[in-house]
């Protein structure tokens, strides 16, 4: 005998692992791992520190 499923259970079980697949795609595709995330957020503090460094203020 066949086993009785749910169609609207199993409509959604499908829409859900079709959208799950779609996110771990993107993610493989745009995300960074923790370490490049933090060496990215370095460099910027360093840029950063530097041109405040050579930041010229203005005498009154």
């Amino acid at each position: 005998m066949s086993k009785i499923i749910n169609l609207r259970m199993a409509r959604k079980q499908a829409t859900r692992a079709a959208a799950r697949k779609q996110a771990d795609e993107a993610a493989a595709k745009h995300g960074r791992s923790k370490s490049e995330r933090q060496q990215n957020q370095a460099a910027t503090a360093k840029a950063r520190a530097h041109l405040d460094a050579h930041m010229r203020t203005r005498e009154e």
